[in-house]
């Protein structure tokens, strides 16, 4: 994942196939942009689209992400 602030777009879900259904149903899916709004411990808090997602850091670690 990236850096707190960093706007980045979602490259890739590496997960499972239930998980990565998991992190689509919540608006996760290849090409949409992401920022890393808090993660000082505990779970990740991402802005995606017009939303707020609390992700786990074990989900977090298999999604890739790329520059924007």
């Amino acid at each position: 994942m990236a850096k707190r602030g960093q706007p980045v777009r979602l490259a890739k879900i590496t997960a499972g196939r239930r998980l990565t259904h998991r992190l689509t149903e919540l608006g996760l899916t290849p090409g949409v942009a992401v920022e890393v709004l808090h993660d000082h411990g505990g779970p990740l808090l991402l802005a995606v689209r017009d939303s707020r997602l609390a992700v786990g850091r074990g989900m977090a670690s298999q999604i890739l992400v790329e520059s924007i």
